[in-house]
């Protein structure tokens, strides 16, 4: 599927434009074009990519290769190619959730592709071009920022809601551990490395469009990328302490766990320790010697009793003197 929009100068934007329109629209230096590419197919990426707008072969290989690739950057003179990783506000952050967004940024153009239809980052730039008329007059760079700033951005409610969800589980690790809170502490601990690895290539990437770097970012638009690195910063750094802080709850889970594992041998060796002795002692008279005085005692019976009787009370009274229960 393919969506597209053109800004000519003074004039009102033309959208979902030809193919063959893409190359005239290019040629006006003063307007602006968006090109969306989205679940299109290997052949319709390369007559674009290739037979329009001419990229190189590499970057449009990079496009069409499934497998995960780290975000990044390149310059190729004429455009920079850009590889982002979004995900949508509601999921969780794994591998399957995490998508690509290819985006290539020209003097006056910028084409994004995306292996799933309805991306956060490039439906809601698309909603906000009809409001913002600074993405229509700030040029392609500035397209850019607001694609990305978006895709950043949509990072921040899942960090919040994996921060409620930490403190949750904090308390019951502390008041009553199950087996279903350890499973959602690896849970999140799997969350937040993935982020890291994608947190930590992108957060260059967005370093290198805020630095004098790149001619195809103009001085006035680095202020704004500085804005989205800043924001990368404060990402990571939520990301540093949540991993910490579910580090620190799966450490108290398994010290948790292992106290009260304690404290169950601890009980059964008090048990098994006062039955030791009145095993013995039931075992002594079980024996079928002929000559046994006490079986032929009234009160033999009694004694045996009162055994039992002293030997718990007095290895009670040494296990709690000791403190041991």
């Amino acid at each position: 599927m393919m969506r597209s929009i053109f800004f000519p100068p003074d004039q009102k934007p033309v959208r979902n434009s030809p193919v063959d329109q893409f190359e005239r629209y290019v040629a006006q230096p003063d307007g602006l074009l968006w090109v969306i590419l989205e679940e299109s197919s290997p052949d319709e990426i390369q007559s674009i990519l290739g037979d329009i707008f001419h990229f190189h072969p590499l970057t449009i290989e990079d496009c069409i290769n499934a497998g995960y690739q780290t975000p990044k950057i390149d310059d190729f003179g004429d455009y920079l190619f850009l590889i982002a990783h979004a995900i949508r506000p509601g999921a969780e952050i794994k591998e399957e959730t995490v998508k690509e967004l290819d985006l290539f940024l020209g003097p006056n153009y910028v084409v994004t592709l995306s292996p799933e239809p309805n991306m956060p980052p490039v439906d809601k730039t698309w909603a906000l071009l009809e409001k913002d008329l600074r993405i229509q007059q700030g040029g392609s760079d500035f397209l850019c920022h607001a694609i990305l700033d978006i895709l950043v951005d949509d990072y921040m409610p899942l960090l919040d809601r994996m921060e409620d969800e930490i403190e949750q589980l904090e308390d019951q690790v502390l008041s009553k551990p199950k087996v279903e809170t350890l499973e959602r502490i690896l849970a999140l601990k799997h969350s937040i490395m993935v982020l890291r690895h994608i947190i930590w290539p992108q957060r260059e990437v967005v370093n290198r469009l805020s630095r004098d770097e790149f001619s195809m970012i103009d001085e006035k638009s680095r202020i704004y990328f500085r804005d989205i690195y800043d924001h990368i910063m404060r990402i990571q750094e939520m990301s540093e302490n949540i991993r910490d802080i579910v580090s620190g709850s799966l450490d108290i889970y398994l010290n948790s766990t292992s106290l009260r594992l304690n404290e169950i041998m601890k009980a059964l060796t008090i048990v098994s320790t006062i039955f030791l002795p009145l095993s013995f002692v039931a075992g002594n008279y079980g024996m079928n010697f002929k000559f046994m005085p006490e079986l032929n005692w009234p009160l033999g019976y009694v004694m045996v009793l009162g055994i039992y009787l002293a030997i718990v009370v007095g290895m009670l009274s040494f296990f709690r003197k000791r403190g041991w229960f």
